[in-house]
């Protein structure tokens, strides 16, 4: 069984409730149709009602019957909604007749329906931008609690079975946070040894915090600042298995880890990379993708006080499939 097939079983076991903000679009009708063949979750799509049917119809779609269809332009509820969305924000100024045309807004409909607990969590982003989807849930459904940066964990499928737990490793941030600092370092480590677990399948994360040195080999502050993080993540989890800063040949070749860091319990096994930036972070992955030929899943996110993927505007339909039993397995983790 592939890793792909181990999440959407782990999802089917679930029963969550997602929310694909973009039901009007083509690839995400026709995801949602195999999600609920498949029994991967329950769906509410956002968008016109007679839009959707008539695109199912036109696709061949034989289960958009079976989800929930909202009309964010005419919802009987649009009133309640945007009263939450007034007391969320009432601080900043928020007044009803602006709530009233957010709240038309897929993208905060959505977020409001995880915070009224209608559903467990949302993917979105084949139509939208990052910034876009990720902007009304950082205003509505906020971070977790000790955590106040949101990262992007892609989880990387090698064909060589020998990198990371059998040929699975989990690299962070790739995806979200440009501006990094060794507080956010420890955080962003923390939650994806939690992906790690919850969602790859890696019953023990090994984390190395990378950067250009191996325990001192180098000086400069942005050494500094990769042990510093180390050192908050493992006060922010002490069962966390983690270590750094490590060179990559050292936090993944055993021999060069005995060598660099003899006696380390990451380096040489490890099978997370949290990487000193987010530049790094995406260069790396997309190397070690079309080098290696290794499949990467994502991207995660992470952080959120609730499951909201967000999408490449380049998806396919599979990608859709894949990104909403991941959100479901976070969800039920959550």
């Amino acid at each position: 069984m592939t890793l792909i097939e181990q999440i959407k079983d782990n999802a089917k076991k679930f029963g969550k409730r997602i929310v694909l903000a973009e039901g009007e679009e083509d690839r995400t009708l026709k995801a949602a149709d195999r999600i609920i063949e498949e029994g991967i979750a329950s769906l509410i799509l956002l968008g016109n009602p007679a839009v959707i049917k008539e695109k199912a119809t036109s696709f061949g779609l034989k289960n958009i019957d079976k989800t929930t269809i909202i009309d964010p332009q005419n919802n009987p509820k649009q009133q309640y909604y945007a009263e939450m969305l007034c007391e969320i924000r009432k601080k900043k100024g928020m007044q009803m007749d602006e709530a009233m045309k957010l709240v038309q807004d897929p993208l905060y409909l959505a977020t409001l329906l995880i915070k009224d607990k209608q559903v467990d969590g949302e993917v979105a982003g084949a139509q939208n931008s990052t910034g876009n989807v990720l902007r009304p849930a950082f205003q509505i459904v906020k971070t977790l609690p000790g955590v106040s940066v949101v990262s992007g964990a892609f989880i990387m499928v090698f064909q060589d079975k020998k990198w990371g737990q059998d040929g699975v490793m989990v690299f962070a941030d790739c995806a979200a946070d440009p501006n990094t600092d060794e507080e956010k370092l420890a955080q962003i480590a923390v939650v994806t040894a939690k992906t790690a677990r919850n969602i790859a399948c890696i019953k023990e994360p090994r984390v190395a915090m990378l950067s250009f040195s191996t325990k001192g080999s180098a000086k400069h502050e942005l050494v500094d600042r990769v042990v510093n993080a180390t050192r908050l993540a493992k006060e922010m989890d002490p069962d966390l298995i983690i270590d750094g800063e490590l060179q990559a040949d050292a936090a993944i070749i055993p021999s060069v880890g005995a060598s660099k860091a003899p006696g380390s319990p990451v380096a040489g096994k490890a099978n997370v990379l949290v990487f000193p930036s987010l530049e790094t972070g995406n260069i790396a992955y997309k190397l070690v993708q079309r080098f290696a030929g290794a499949e990467a899943v994502g991207p995660v996110m992470q952080g959120m006080a609730a499951p909201i993927n967000d999408l490449s505007r380049g998806c396919s339909v599979d990608d859709i499939v894949n990104v909403v039993a991941i959100t479901a397995c976070q969800a039920a983790a959550m």
